[in-house]
């Protein structure tokens, strides 16, 4: 059996920046529990489903940037595949639009979808981030979501680019000291990172 090279990625990137509201036309609004000047973005290197480098862009709290930061550079390492890396305004701030695109995304200026009182999820302090949704979809009561991510509600059947336990996934968040979704009883959010494990 001849072993078939494996291409070598250029270093990865990592660019932190300052956004201003001009930058959030949907995802934030008057009243959202941070700032735009406590928001930055981040253009980070990953590597796409195809095996190749790309770069995207996440926008998140300024506190959690060296986490995020070592997060995608552990997984740009282990050549862990993420669909893309785009801003949830590029989708006019709506995730369920994102989330049927297979897009990775953090920043977004929403009420938590949970049961009980109503209260602000930790996308809207930039303090969460949903990876490749349609691999890793958020199965509440029996209902798939996104639609399109059906096929991987069974868990037992691994494939590239999904959130497992022991995983290379959720072992990168893990060491930074996030929480996952994944563990939610009954409604796993196998997609869901969080600062605080909600």
């Amino acid at each position: 059996m001849v072993a078939v090279p494996v291409a070598t990625l250029p270093p990865f990137v990592a660019k932190v920046e300052h956004v201003t509201k001009a930058d959030l036309p949907w995802s934030w609004r008057p009243g959202c529990p941070v700032a735009p000047s406590q928001l930055r973005r981040i253009r980070l290197g990953y590597v796409g489903f195809d095996g190749n480098a790309h770069v995207g862009t996440i926008i998140v709290n300024e506190r959690v940037t060296g986490q995020v930061t070592a997060i995608f550079r552990r997984l740009y390492g282990e050549r862990f595949p993420i669909r893309s890396i785009l801003p949830i305004d590029v989708y006019h701030g709506s995730d369920s639009r994102s989330t049927a695109a297979d897009n990775t995304s953090s920043f977004n200026c929403r009420a938590a979808v949970a049961p009980g009182p109503k209260h602000w999820s930790m996308h809207a302090y930039g303090e969460a981030i949903d990876v490749n949704a349609v691999e890793n979809p958020y199965i509440q009561n029996g209902h798939v979501t996104p639609l399109n991510a059906a096929a991987f509600a069974d868990r037992t059947n691994v494939r590239p680019g999904m959130a497992v336990t022991g995983g290379p996934l959720v072992r990168a968040f893990a060491l930074v000291g996030w929480g996952w979704g994944g563990r939610w009883s009954p409604s796993p959010d196998y997609q869901h990172f969080s600062t605080n494990g909600r």
